[in-house]
């Protein structure tokens, strides 16, 4: 059974890391999840720096996001909330459904709002998304050029590249975008 992880919103606002997320889940690497709540912070937060974005295509986006893994909407975790201290209390809705759902990793690029000493008694740690598909990458060495190289695919309205994807994906997670970089170049992202 793959590794239950909780997306945090600020790993699903980049639309590239976004896209590498779900798609790391979609290959059955890890099992994400993320609440209709984390959701509405995405879009409010997207709705509010993208006013261009019309709202019907942040609603197909949710909705895709939301039908893309199957199981992957945590609900009925509130009543845990109440029981976690974190620096930013706003936060603590993503710890409750990370309790619920006994995930052992939140994926998020805040590490101070999720400080050591507050997830360990649940058994959780934060890991910043780079690292995060760092670790993807050393366990399974292939998966994430040939997620790069499909979502290339999907861009190809843009004639985007594997390398424009992965120049796109560093600007948040820059290691394991080099990582990417090199199976790329060495031709084994192919599998």
């Amino acid at each position: 059974m793959p590794l239950i992880v909780v997306y945090d919103a600020n790993v699903l606002y980049p639309s590239t890391l976004r896209d590498v997320l779900i798609r790391v889940g979609i290959a059955r690497l890890v099992q994400p999840k993320w609440t209709e709540q984390i959701l509405d912070e995405v879009f409010r937060t997207l709705q509010a720096n993208r006013p261009d974005l019309e709202t019907t295509r942040l609603d197909r986006t949710r909705e895709l996001m939301n039908a893309a893994v199957r199981d992957v909407v945590v609900s009925s975790y509130e009543h845990r909330i109440g029981e976690i201290t974190l620096p930013d209390p706003d936060d603590r809705h993503v710890v409750a459904a990370a309790i619920h759902i006994e995930a052992k990793l939140i994926i998020t690029k805040n590490l101070r709002d999720f400080p050591a000493a507050a997830l360990e008694p649940w058994g959780i740690s934060a890991q910043h998304p780079d690292a995060f598909l760092a670790e993807i990458h050393r366990e399974h060495p292939h998966a994430l050029a040939k997620i790069v190289r499909e979502i290339a695919r999907a861009w190809s309205a843009d004639e985007s590249t594997p390398g424009q994807v992965v120049d796109r994906l560093a600007v948040d997670a820059p290691r394991v975008a080099g990582l990417i970089r090199a199976s790329l170049r060495g031709g084994s992202g192919s599998g």
